[in-house]
């Protein structure tokens, strides 16, 4: 369809200049010179049509409080909107409550969640209807991002947040410019900003062991033994975390380059030497060492800057993912969606346009939990909060460019919990009679367990020949 200058289709254009020449012709004949009523403007005002939309959110309580706010104060014109939240406390909670029918107009989705969504047709793309509302995709969002929403030619929904990965480090245990003067191997300084550039892996073990004190009890680094805690090495080292990007039928951690990769992690994750005890660990958990100052490093999400802040004795900062090969980190992506059953769908895009406005996302990113999607309000001190921990919050930002976009699996949870038994070996138990290459061909066997069962079982299935 054509479009005229007025923003009119230009059909409808034509159409409408022809009903009013035959308008003044009928009355030219009539001699009819009074003015006539238009049925389109009545005399007596109408009342606003009433609509009500729901928007569902999840995160933490202030994230959430600051979103509804926003999503409180949308208006529409011509209409009476009330715009009704429904906040969850995660991810989790928020997809159970979506697939058992309580599905917003509106709705807050994890990039890990989104083929069952577009597999059951429960989502509408957006794309279009975000374009035809004047909203920039390629100027405003990266496109990673977009990306991670992106399926069938179209966009499903429209990313919201974008946290990579990053490495959180208490500065007091890792501090370069004393590791440069006793002549360790340290990230270099950028001149214009002052802070350290991207690190290598041998500065990142060199950190790790600056970390460890003994007398002081602490150690040096901590990386959770799961598909996300490894995967920022695997990648970077150039291996790969699943056989096929697509449609993965196996992980690949028995495939050659990724056992490259894990040979060099391992050479620091499995040093008991400079990673937490096993009593330290009964004791507490990683997260909470850390804050104790018994803990020099640990792989983490944005969502843990507000937690960190609230310890005033703790002082931190973050870097990017140490670097193998190539930089490399993994990312938690979240949308925001359209019902594929709203009733209110113009309401709720226009709602959806609010809500990603650089007004109502710097309010949300003020409470420090989400790195923006939008360009704007991730380089603005509304996320980057000058003055505040962590000091160099534009890593965040660095590192969104350095994220591995997974498969979109609908079984995410059901792959950790097959594989998390060996993944715990492989990172922190003895090998025993295993070779790192036995260990590997059990974990992609595991996984072929979910993500391939049908091939799994033919392949299990023995070959009975009948008795005589």
């Amino acid at each position: 369809m054509n479009w005229g200058r007025s923003g009119w289709p230009s059909r409808a254009l034509g159409g409408f200049a022809a009903l009013t020449f035959l308008t003044a012709a009928l009355t030219s004949c009539s001699g009819d010179t009074e003015p006539q009523p238009s049925p389109s403007s009545p005399t007596t005002s109408q009342a606003p049509r009433k609509v009500t939309l729901t928007v569902g959110v999840f995160g933490a309580p202030p994230e959430r409080d600051a979103f509804t706010k926003q999503a409180a104060a949308f208006q529409e014109p011509g209409t009476d909107v009330t715009v009704e939240t429904r906040t969850y406390s995660g991810r989790d909670q928020a997809v159970r409550a979506y697939r058992t029918g309580d599905l917003p107009d509106v709705f807050m989705l994890s990039q890990r969640d989104l083929a069952a969504f577009t597999d059951e047709k429960l989502t509408h793309p957006v794309d279009e209807l975000l374009d035809e509302r004047g909203v920039s995709f390629g100027d405003d969002y990266s496109r990673d991002s977009l990306a991670a929403f992106s399926t069938d030619n179209s966009l499903a929904c429209m990313p919201y947040s974008v946290s990579p990965m990053v490495m959180y480090i208490n500065t007091d245990l890792v501090n370069f410019n004393k590791m440069r003067r006793r002549g360790l191997d340290a990230p270099e300084i950028d001149e214009e900003s002052g802070r350290p550039e991207q690190w290598t892996f041998d500065q990142f073990t060199a950190a790790a062991q600056f970390a460890t004190r003994p007398g002081k009890h602490s150690r040096g680094v901590y990386i959770d033994p799961s598909l996300l805690g490894l995967a920022p090495f695997i990648y970077s080292g150039g291996g790969k975390v699943f056989d096929d990007d697509r449609n993965p039928t196996s992980l690949a951690f028995s495939d050659g380059d990724t056992q490259a990769a894990l040979e060099t992690t391992l050479t620091l994750l499995r040093n008991a030497q400079v990673t937490p005890t096993p009593d330290q660990l009964n004791q507490h958990t990683p997260l909470k060492l850390f804050e104790k100052g018994r803990l020099g490093m640990i792989a983490g999400f944005r969502g843990l800057t507000p937690r960190l802040r609230l310890n005033n004795r703790l002082n931190f900062d973050v870097m990017p993912m140490p670097k193998i090969g190539r930089s490399a980190t993994v990312g938690d992506v979240t949308g925001l969606c359209i019902s594929a059953n709203t009733e209110h769908l113009d309401e709720a895009a226009d709602l959806m346009v609010h809500l990603l406005s650089d007004e109502a996302m710097s309010a949300v990113a003020r409470a420090g939990y989400l790195v923006p999607s939008k360009v704007s309000v991730a380089t603005s001190d509304a996320f980057l909060q000058p003055g505040r921990q962590p000091a160099n919050a534009a890593v965040f930002n660095q590192s969104v460019r350095a994220i591995q976009v997974p498969p979109l699996l609908d079984s995410w949870s059901r792959l950790q919990t097959a594989v998390a038994p060996l993944l715990q070996q492989l990172v922190t138990a003895p090998f025993g009679d295993d070779t790192l290459q036995d260990l590997t061909e059990r974990i992609d066997e595991a996984s072929r367990t979910v993500l391939s069962p049908e091939t799994e079982s033919d392949s299990a299935s023995p070959s009975e020949s009948p008795s005589g």
